[in-house]
């Protein structure tokens, strides 16, 4: 197939691309700078600019979506416009250019209130009670991807829960900034159940969905490596992969949150740059279990993850030179 990737400078959207080139596919990407994919061609451009859509979608297959505003803090208005507008902008542009496949790559707070979530199924996107702008607005790019699911398009949602793996700047390299300054307290003991994924796994489940589009069209899937772990053991095991110090300070949960609840008013008030080192909606994952059934989504994709946490970590030890 000819298939357009946005968000391919991204960690997750070029180990994407990138498979699809390894798979023989022609691969076309779009985002704001180079992707540095080998194999694939770049249009560099903003995904809320209709000419550059117009150009991206153009002779294409089937998209897949990736490219998004992702922070735990900033302009609602900023959200909106690339989360809500470019995805709907990108669907027009989609339909009218006849692609047939369409991916659209969310994330499982779409449908996280901030209660524990135990062998949870990917319950409905609701932009009205996702914390934060960020899993407001990708509730809502969620509901109008689905929605433009037809007999034309055929289009599902791929919600990949907390990916990480070598080159990794929106989680590693936080986790381990943070403990190197000795700012990476565990919430509650750390003894939270989370799910999270392994990149190469996340980008081999969107490469199934678009092959299996027609066993998944009109539908919202979690992926994860399904080996759901004590969220203190994945930070100290990211810790160690990346050479420094684990954790070891705990504070109770509703500290947490409630510290989290002031920096962010802090941090709107200020327009300090950068990412606030907590807010409400980070203490609630750090305190937080949610883990997720992948039985329906493993047999709805004919997908298993090939590699697991231990290998995982392992390859970011590797990343890092650091030997575990």
């Amino acid at each position: 197939m000819k298939v357009l990737v946005t968000g391919a400078s991204g960690m997750l959207g070029g180990a994407v691309a990138s498979l699809l080139v390894q798979n023989g596919h022609t691969v076309r990407t779009l985002q704001r700078r180079s992707s540095g994919v080998l194999g694939a061609e770049d249009v560099t451009g903003q995904l809320t600019d209709r000419r550059t859509l117009e150009t991206a979608v153009a002779d294409m297959d089937a998209v897949v979506h990736l490219a998004a505003k992702v922070s735990f803090t900033g302009d609602p208005a900023e959200f909106h416009r690339v989360n809500v507008t470019g995805t709907a902008d990108l669907l027009r542009a989609a339909r009218t250019a006849g692609i047939g496949r369409f991916v659209h790559v969310s994330s499982p707070s779409v449908a996280h209130i901030g209660k524990p979530l135990v062998g949870a199924a990917a319950g409905p996107a609701d932009p009205r009670q996702a914390r934060g702008s960020y899993a407001r607005t990708k509730a809502e790019s969620e509901i109008l991807a689905l929605g433009a699911n037809d007999d034309r398009m055929s289009v599902t949602a791929i919600r990949p829960h907390i990916v990480w793996g070598p080159g990794d700047t929106q989680l590693v390299e936080r986790v381990l900034n943070r403990a190197r300054a000795g700012r990476l307290p565990l919430l509650a003991g750390g003894t939270a159940l989370v799910d999270t994924t392994y990149v190469d796994n996340a980008a081999s489940a969107i490469a199934a969905a678009l092959h299996r589009i027609d066993h998944v069209r009109g539908l919202a899937l979690v992926v994860t490596n399904g080996e759901p772990r004590p969220i203190g053991e994945l930070l100290a095991r990211m810790c160690a992969a990346g050479g420094v110090p684990g954790p070891r300070m705990s504070v109770p949960s509703w500290v947490g949150r409630l510290a989290g609840s002031a920096v962010e008013t802090f941090w709107r008030g200020s327009n300090a740059d950068g990412e606030p080192p907590m807010t409400r909606f980070l203490a609630e994952q750090l305190s937080t279990a949610h883990w997720f059934d992948q039985r329906q989504t493993r047999k709805l994709l004919d997908w298993t993850p090939k590699v697991s946490l231990d290998e995982g970590f392992a390859r970011l030890a590797d990343h890092y030179g650091v030997a575990i």
